[in-house]
Parts: C-alpha cells; sequence; structure tokens
C-alpha cells in the first residue's frame, strides 16, 4: 500500500523518528553512537528509496521497527552500558552486560520474517527454500555485521573500537552473538511455519494495511 495510504507506515516511522532524535541528545559516546548508527542511517534511506517499487506488509515493518528500536537505546548508551541491561544482569546474577546478546536474538527473531517476505515475493521461492533462504540471509547479515565491527575496531580509535565491539572481555562474544541470531532466526521461521500449517496463511494477514481516509 501507498505511503499516503498508509496510517500504520506512517504512524510507526513517526515513532521512530521520535525515538531517534530523543536518543541523539547526549548519548553517552557520540562517537560510538555514530559508528552504531551508520548501518542503520543505510537501511532506512534504502527501505525510502525502495518504497515505491517494493512495499513489505505491516507486519513486517513493525518487526523492522521494534529492532530499530532496541538498537536505538543501546546505541544511545552503548551497548554495554544499557540500563536494562543492568537491571537483567543484576536480577539473574550474570557476569556481564547481557542487553547486547538479546538483541542479536532480537536480530534473528525479528528480521528473519521480513527476509522471507522478500524470499516469497521478489525472489518467488516457495516450499522448504522459503525458510532456507531467510535462515542463510540472516545468518550471512549477523556474520557481515561481526567482520565490520573487526574492521572498525582495527582502523578506528581503540577505545572506541572497543565500545563499538562490545565484547565485554568475551574472547567468544562474536560467535555467540551469531548463534544467537541463529537461534533467533530458527524460533521466527518455525513459528511462521506453524502458523500457516495451522492458518493455511501468511502470518503477515495479522496486521492488515489500514488506508488513510
Amino acid at each position: 500500500m501507498p505511503w499516503e495510504q498508509n496510517r500504520f507506515l506512517r504512524r510507526l516511522a513517526l515513532a521512530l523518528l521520535g525515538l531517534s532524535l530523543v536518543a541523539a541528545v547526549a548519548p553517552h559516546d557520540r562517537g560510538d553512537w555514530l559508528l552504531e548508527n551508520l548501518l542503520v542511517f543505510a537501511a532506512a534511506a534504502l527501505l525510502a528509496a525502495s518504497h515505491r517499487r517494493f512495499v513489505f506488509s505491516n507486519l513486517s515493518y513493525l518487526l523492522i521497527g521494534v529492532f530499530l528500536a532496541l538498537h536505538t537505546l543501546g546505541a544511545h548508551y552503548t551497548y554495554s552500558l544499557t540500563p536494562p541491561g543492568f537491571w537483567v544482569q543484576e536480577a539473574f546474577g550474570l557476569a556481564r552486560n547481557p542487553y547486547d546478546r538479546f538483541v542479536h536474538l532480537a536480530f534473528g527473531l525479528l528480521l528473519s520474517y521480513p527476509l522471507r517476505e522478500l524470499t516469497l515475493r521478489v525472489l518467488h521461492v516457495h516450499g522448504l527454500a522459503s525458510y532456507a533462504v531467510p535462515l542463510g540471509a540472516a545468518l550471512s547479515l549477523s556474520a557481515s555485521y561481526e567482520i565490520v565491527e573487526s574492521w572498525t575496531a582495527r582502523v578506528v580509535d581503540p577505545a572506541l573500537g572497543t565500545a563499538f565491539l562490545g565484547t565485554q572481555g568475551d574472547e567468544w562474544d562474536a560467535q555467540k552473538d551469531m548463534s544467537l541470531a541463529l537461534v533467533g532466526a530458527l524460533v521466527c521461521l518455525a513459528s511462521t511455519a506453524l502458523y500457516r500449517r495451522r492458518r493455511g496463511r501468511e502470518p503477515w494477514a495479522l496486521l492488515a494495511a489500514h488506508r488513510a481516509p
């Protein structure tokens, strides 16, 4: 549905813009905030530029929006210093702030369905492959992000690179992050398959587009 007619999408975009503007005010580390958001700015520009050629379902836009909101919070505080992570760390007696782990899990959980929608509607892939392709894409994107992080840590100021990586002293941080993205993607795609089996339709019907008056 075109942007002008989709009230849900316009409200979602406005909410994300407002959150981004608030998070841009006095972030914990301005340099890290900028690095964390470079890919977000690029993704937002790509979604806007391609909107007239391809429009996701409202469900996919909502999932993308929730992920961006989680990332925006992490970028504002830096992931290793995000308050909700400290609450969980204290409640469960963890050795580190787990907020970054949660966001990597959310990456697979929230973005695998939009990737499946692309697989179905653009690549016209169906059957078992319609689940395998988004799973592979989610893993590829997760691994690519880890590689970009490592490049950044080597090229920029070491202290800033450390904040961007957010390893918190864990030498297996990248592998654990990718593993959580895999778990999230598997949960998302398994839930999608179960929903289709029981309902006989795609989950995007759960959030039908509403036209503006």
